[in-house]
Parts: C-alpha cells; sequence; structure tokens
C-alpha cells in the first residue's frame, strides 16, 4: 500500500470524518442528531437509531484506540473521548431495556422508545461498540454489558440451527422486514449472521487482551472459551450454509432451513466477508478453520474483482443475472479493505503479480471515492450513493440510521499502521 494513500485516509479521517460526526451531538437530549438530509438540513428531532449511534461508539473507540497505537494522545479529556462518552451514555440511558433486556431498535429525538423491535443485528452491534470502548476506555461496565448482550442474543435469539432475526420487546418472534429486501422477508440472512461473527471475535478480542484477574461480572476465562466455541459454531454455519460453493458466493436470505429465497448476489457483503472473516480467524486463532475457511475468503474476494470490479469502483449487487451499477458509499469503502486484505494473504504467499493486482484496485478505488463519493460541500462527508455515471442521488439523505462513520472510518483506521 503506497504510503501517499495511508496519509491520504489518515488526513481524511482526522479532517474531515471525525469533524463532522462530532459536529452531530446533541448537547441538549443526548446521543447524536439522526438525520441529516441531502441538502444538508439537519432534523433535531428525527428518531435516533441504535445501529447509528452503536457504530457512532465503535468509531470514536478505536480513533481513541488508533492513537494510542501512534503514541499521538494527548493529555485531557479530548473531543473523541466526550464523543464516546456522549454515545456510551445515550445506549445505557435511552437504548437499553432494563426490564426484558437487549436494545432497542430506536428511540425519540428524546430518547423516549420508539420502535421497541429487539432486532438480533442490533444487539450485535451494540455488542461490538462495547467491546471497543472497553478496550479504549477500560470501563469494566461497558465490558459487562457487552457480556449481558451476549446473553440475549444466545438464549433469546438463537436456535439449534444458528441465529435468527426480528423480535418484539419481550422477544416474541416478529416480521424481519428490516433486514429483508428485494421482495423476501427472511427467517435468517447472512448479513445479520455476518455481523453477529464480527461482534463475538471484536468481543473475544478484547477479553483476550484483558488481564483475566480483573474483577467484574462474569468468569473472564469461561466466557472467552465460551465465545470461542460460538464462533466456530458461526464458521461452520457460514462454510456449510452461507457459502454457495458452485456460484462462488455467500447467498443472502433464507428461510428457517437455509434454503435461498432469491437469486442475489451481493458484491458489498461478499467483499466485506472477505477480509471481515480472515480477521476473526486471526483472533480465533485456531489453525483448524483457518484452514476450512481462508479459501473460501479468497475466492469472494477473487469473484468481486473479476465480476464487480467495474469501472474504477464496485457495483451494488446481482439479482437474477442482472447488474445493479449504483455505487454505495459503503460497498467501495469495504472494497479498498477487502482488497489490501488480498493483496496482504497474496504478497505473504509470494504471489507479487496478484499482491500487486489488488493493490492497484485498491489504490483505484479510493481514487474513486475522492472524486465521486466524497460530498465536498462543506458541511457533508459522502455521498449515499452515485449513479454509473458518478451522479449522487438526491433522494438519499447524509446521516440517517444506516448512514453512519463506521464502514468509511474503519477503511481509514484499520489501513493504518499497527
Amino acid at each position: 500500500m503506497k504510503n501517499t494513500m495511508r496519509d491520504e485516509m489518515l488526513s481524511h479521517l482526522r479532517g474531515n470524518i471525525a469533524p463532522f460526526w462530532l459536529g452531530l451531538i446533541d448537547r441538549e437530549y443526548g446521543g447524536f442528531y439522526g438525520l441529516l438530509t441531502y441538502d444538508l438540513k439537519l432534523d433535531k428531532k428525527a428518531v435516533k437509531g441504535c445501529i447509528l449511534n452503536s457504530r457512532i461508539l465503535w468509531f470514536f473507540s478505536n480513533l481513541l484506540l488508533l492513537e494510542k497505537r501512534s503514541g499521538e494522545r494527548p493529555g485531557g479529556s479530548t473531543d473523541k473521548e466526550k464523543a464516546c462518552t456522549q454515545a456510551y451514555d445515550f445506549l445505557k440511558k435511552a437504548f437499553l431495556d432494563r426490564e426484558n433486556g437487549g436494545v432497542y431498535w430506536s428511540v425519540s429525538y428524546n430518547g423516549e422508545p420508539d420502535d421497541k423491535t429487539k432486532h438480533t443485528y442490533n444487539q450485535a452491534f451494540a455488542i461490538y461498540a462495547l467491546s471497543s470502548y472497553f478496550d479504549a476506555s477500560g470501563d469494566k461496565e461497558a465490558l459487562n454489558l457487552a457480556y449481558d448482550l451476549r446473553r440475549v442474543v444466545e438464549e433469546k435469539c438463537r436456535d439449534k440451527e444458528g441465529y435468527l432475526e426480528a423480535f418484539s420487546a419481550d422477544f416474541k418472534p416478529a416480521g424481519n422486514e428490516k433486514l429483508s429486501e428485494n421482495g423476501v422477508e427472511a427467517v435468517r440472512t447472512m448479513n445479520t449472521l455476518l455481523h453477529v461473527y464480527e461482534a463475538y471475535t471484536e468481543y473475544l478480542r478484547v477479553l483476550k487482551k484483558a488481564d483475566m484477574n480483573i474483577s467484574c461480572g462474569f468468569d473472564l476465562v469461561k466466557e472467552k472459551e465460551a465465545v470461542e466455541n460460538d464462533t466456530r459454531f458461526i464458521l461452520d454455519i457460514i462454510a456449510d450454509k452461507i457459502y454457495n460453493p458452485t456460484l462462488k458466493r455467500q447467498e443472502v436470505f433464507f428461510d428457517r432451513d437455509y434454503n435461498s429465497l432469491i437469486d442475489l448476489h451481493s458484491y458489498g457483503h461478499d467483499i466485506e466477508a472477505s477480509w471481515l472473516v480472515d480477521r476473526g480467524l486471526d483472533i480465533l486463532d485456531d489453525p483448524v478453520y483457518t484452514e476450512k475457511i481462508r479459501p473460501i475468503n479468497d475466492t469472494l474476494a477473487g469473484q468481486i474483482y473479476e465480476r464487480a470490479y467495474v469501472d474504477h469502483s464496485i457495483l451494488n449487487e446481482c439479482e437474477k443475472g442482472v447488474d445493479d451499477t449504483t455505487r454505495v458509499w459503503w460497498v467501495q469503502a469495504e472494497g479498498v479493505l477487502g482488497f489490501m486484505n488480498a493483496a496482504a494473504k497474496c504478497r505473504a504467499a509470494g504471489d507479487e503479480e496478484a499482491a500487486l493486482k489488488y493493490e492497484e484496485a485498491a489504490e483505484d478505488i479510493w481514487g474513486y471515492i475522492k472524486d465521486k463519493i466524497i460530498d465536498k460541500r462543506p458541511g457533508s462527508e459522502w455521498y449515499s450513493q452515485v449513479d454509473k455515471d458518478g451522479n449522487p442521488d438526491p433522494s438519499r439523505d447524509i446521516v440517517e440510521p444506516w448512514k453512519c462513520p463506521y464502514h468509511n472510518g474503519r477503511m481509514c483506521i484499520y489501513l493504518q499502521p499497527d
């Protein structure tokens, strides 16, 4: 990876992404504002989604961790620390259901429950964020909350075959329209499973890093072993149920028995999974599962390079053989990470030609992001999506419950040197 690209990302992270999200702190009601329209109108009374709040908590926690790694962290309470506290306090106060367990889907601008749905995807992102926040802050309460939410996922959201999706506030099964698209309603989804895996591997990372003698509300050693086993359970599902070896892709939407509901190739999720699952394998550090799963990740990255890497960017998806040529913000960010991960693996295996191929693709997509996806207007961040000619979609908001600093911030953070 060229130092120029890494330096540009660090500059963009510090000079654009972080200041933008710091500007969305709601100092009156807590948390962060939930909606900034395409024409940059801030709606201070829009609902606040837990996914957005969790991703903001993860983002600022990882900015602090980056500062620690680089030795650049100043003394005193920084804006990033205040942003972490802002997101963490609001998660506890507004999203956490103390009666039934778990976190709500969304709350009103002033912190009252809005949508009390308990979605497995949402629980996973809260675990993910709390784990990073514990690592950045050392706050044992956050680790205990992550433990409690993992208990919710394992006891309320899982059956013998895997993880289910949506539930009512008291964990009765509910419809899964929130994580279903393309005209189907799925009982299980690749997307939710992928991010439960992501949450568990981040949680496992901090458990392995933690002092096993610290005093908290659970047995750290036993919990670490339990998370390792649950992570293996998920990896088996990915390999045996989600991955389609014939089509060399992940299937997306399933019935309860893992029958695929639609002919859909999600290019963004496949390139994201190709590196994210690899990262989890490194954290798990189980040679048997690394040998089983890593070739799948290699294939996913190769397929995206061959099929979806077009005109300096990555297409959105392919349904029933027809490509959606929209360029979505998060897909481009995951493309950079996925191709850089593939390049590193090829280089480690001694295949310099393949490494350069993937590295050049990542740098090419970063150029596209700078040219077409980053919104140059003052007071904005990234466009949500552009068409095949690079024209932004004015119907898509700059900030909304799914539009966050997670994908683009993670790209900039993870590509910095350790």
